[in-house]
């Protein structure tokens, strides 16, 4: 298919982030229906969203994988993705993020800022992505601009600012005005939304408060443009008229740099406000040159540099998703910061060094695809053929390596016990699991040593439950599954030694070394550590020389892996390598590599321990008359509320709970509130569990 060229200035790469319920999904297919994507807009409650496209997201409602669509608006290519807002699925927002160049983040109008929005909103502040925020369900009972737009500013960034405000008549959303050209738009009363008008302020449907609001709102977003904007500043002191052009190529200048944040409103179900957001998305959000140039190394000389967005110089790109298609098989999607690879042509995976063939390349409509003949530097496309590729691998063309920083995952805080019902069926789940495991990186497989059963580590019951209806429905696996279980952690409260000194014969060789260590609790949080642990040579070259020093690293480690308390993972320990010694002749990294680990399994020996627990934030939204139900039903399980606020008669209860307490929360939390209650929770920190319980949980998972 031969495709149309769109320059770099009209690309713009985008996602729709959110937390769960705020409407994200059915924006999408407004978005889709107004470009001429679709012809029909799906809605989520009904099961019939285009984004929405796996069986489980169409049964429960809501997003489970980032969906990938393209549409194409006044001549220009916009390529969205649509992620979850479940905190089980966070890792889908975190991959995206690290490719997308632009977001659109979505509030729902009653609730605000919720807990998922800050979470999502700080994973683009982590990837400096320049974004809109799109205030929506307007149209609801109990909606309330201002207070959006309050919550917003002292939870997220205080320099946003609103660009439209809402049109409320009779009650009823039914527009909004521009603060940017002044033009209201009101919405027909047709169920389409193709319809609006473009009045003046004096038309009869716009109170004389809202009017004042307008002219009042308008001069402060000037101002507080011109704080960041000298051009615009300079206008403004000599008093001069500030045109429309003026308002937006400000507000797109300070979008881009991420120092402000433009706000607009509107109502998706009712499908108003949408065409208006479309624009700003071209207006203000980057295209692929407006953006920082990309990092990468050389893995030949180790030489960092620059990644321009040229299609001229050689390619490179991402592969930040997996997806095992129904219709085409595997799919890797790419984001390509340069050059162009067309169709049949061969790519080097850095990470691996292996060579693949790209077969075919498509753009994405959802779980549809469109074959186009090549992809180009700032596109996002999924490719078939790169079946040794994973999340986070470097897709670059063969003369030319560039190693892209890889994306960063959170550990998983619940398990399942698996086992398969048939023989048919345990062959069928040794060639499963990896696939499933290749779309999302954050389930882990192990092994149980003592019962044989598979172990499945995940974000969270739905996390863990959607992998079981996968297998058992895509995949036709039977399969038994035990209660899900908190994924525990383990770690130390007190210092201790350890030294060995070891003397073997391995394989007909003589092995010799010998490590001193000192280990002690280590609070600090390690953002760039995966194991958590710090380990510091404090021994000199003559003790240990600097050769043998990495394997007793990964000694330690290794043996961190596994605690004394339960077998979890060991976390917030800090090793001090304080000595040893060598043989010239007999020593080895495998000698010193088991020395380290069996150094700081005898160093534990002498330590006090504690268990660690994976505490969640909880928010709570119950009728003021069951908030004295819900409090009590919280503490008893150990959890506690850090604040209270109020909205009409709603409460609005934060607080924190360990996860361990939270099974069999959702049923709780209807009796406690006649079903008028709900609740949100995502993942904080692990704290230490206190003693008592800590004995109980050890005892349980030892069997006693």
């Amino acid at each position: 298919m031969q495709q149309k060229h769109y320059a770099l200035e009209n690309i713009r790469n985008i996602g729709l982030i959110a937390h769960i319920d705020a409407g994200k999904t059915t924006v999408t297919e407004r978005i889709l229906f107004y470009t001429g994507i679709v012809h029909q807009m799906g809605e989520v409650h009904e099961g019939t969203a285009t984004m929405d496209w796996m069986v489980q997201e169409k049964e429960r409602g809501i997003t489970i994988t980032s969906a990938a669509i393209t549409c194409f608006w006044k001549d220009n290519r916009i390529n969205i993705i649509d992620t979850p807002g479940h905190v089980d699925f966070t890792v889908e927002v975190e991959r995206s993020l690290r490719v997308l160049d632009g977001a659109v983040v979505i509030f729902c109008g009653v609730g605000g800022v919720e807990p998922q929005s800050e979470t999502v909103w700080h994973q683009a502040d982590r990837y400096h992505v320049p974004r809109i925020a799109f205030i929506n369900k307007l149209d609801r009972v109990g909606s309330d601009f201002d207070y959006t737009v309050k919550t917003i500013r002292t939870k997220l960034q205080p320099n946003a600012f609103p660009v439209q405000l809402p049109i409320i008549y009779q009650d009823e959303f039914i527009g909004i005005i521009s603060l940017v050209n002044q033009n209201a738009y009101i919405y027909d009363q047709d169920d389409m939304g193709l319809e609006f008008s473009t009045v003046s302020l004096d038309d009869e449907r716009i109170s004389p408060e809202l009017i004042e609001n307008v002219a009042e709102r308008r001069t402060k977003l000037i101002e507080k443009l011109a704080e960041f904007d000298e051009v615009l500043l300079q206008k403004y002191i000599d008093e001069e008229e500030i045109t429309e052009e003026d308002i937006d190529e400000s507000l797109r200048k300070v979008t881009l740099s991420c120092e402000f944040v433009p706000i607009l409103c509107g109502a998706a179900l009712r499908n108003r406000g949408i065409q208006p957001l479309i624009d700003a998305i071209v207006r203000y959000l980057p295209s692929p040159i407006d953006v920082p140039e990309v990092n990468g190394v050389d893995p030949r000389t180790g030489e960092e540099k620059k990644i321009k967005v040229d299609e001229a110089l050689p390619f490179s790109s991402l592969a930040f998703k997996i997806q095992v298609n129904p219709y085409v098989g595997k799919l890797t999607y790419l984001r390509a910061y340069s050059g162009k690879i067309n169709k049949g042509d061969h790519v080097l995976n850095v990470n691996t060094g292996k060579k693949e063939r790209i077969t075919r390349i498509m753009h994405m409509h959802a779980n549809k695809s469109v074959n186009v003949d090549c992809i180009r530097a700032g596109e996002i496309s999924a490719v078939a053929g790169l079946n040794e590729t994973v999340s986070g691998d470097s897709i670059t063309a063969l003369h030319n390596p560039m190693l892209l920083e890889r994306i960063n995952f959170a550990d998983p805080v619940m398990s399942i016990a698996i086992e398969p019902k048939t023989k048919d069926d345990q062959e069928n789940l040794k060639d499963t699991l990896p696939r499933l495991l290749e779309e999302d990186p954050t389930y882990i497989i192990t092994e149980d040593k003592d019962t044989g059963q598979t172990l499945i580590y995940g974000m969270g019951e739905l996390h863990l439950d959607i992998l079981v209806d996968r297998l058992k429905r895509e995949f036709k696996i039977s399969v038994n599954v035990g209660k899900p279980r908190v994924n525990y952690k383990e770690t130390i409260i007190s210092e201790a030694d350890g030294e060995v000194k070891l003397e073997r014969n391995i394989g007909g060789h003589g092995q010799f070394a010998k490590v001193k260590l000192h280990i002690e609790p280590y609070s600090i949080k390690l953002e760039d550590s995966k194991h958590r642990i710090l380990i510091e040579n404090k021994s000199s070259e003559e003790e240990i020389p600097k050769d043998f020093i990495q394997a007793v690293k990964s000694g330690i480690l290794e043996s961190a892996l596994s605690g004394p308390l339960t077998g979890n993972r060991m976390e917030n320990i800090k090793v001090l390598i304080t000595g040893g010694s060598f043989n010239p002749v007999d020593s080895s990294e495998i000698a010193f590599k088991i020395a380290g680990s069996m150094a700081f399994s005898q160093a534990l020996q002498h330590a006090k321990f504690a268990l660690l627990e994976p505490i969640m934030n909880i928010t709570i939204i119950t009728p003021e008359v069951y908030m004295g139900n819900v409090i009590n039903d919280l503490n008893s399980r150990r959890g506690k509320i850090l604040e209270v606020k109020d909205k009409d008669s709603i409460k609005i209860l934060s607080g924190l709970v360990p996860l361990s307490e939270t099974f069999g929360y959702t049923t709780a939390l209807r009796s406690a509130s006649q079903g008028r209650a709900s609740y949100s929770m995502e993942f904080k920190e692990y704290e230490m569990v206190p003693e008592n319980i800590s004995n109980q949980i050890i005892n349980k998972m030892r069997g006693y």
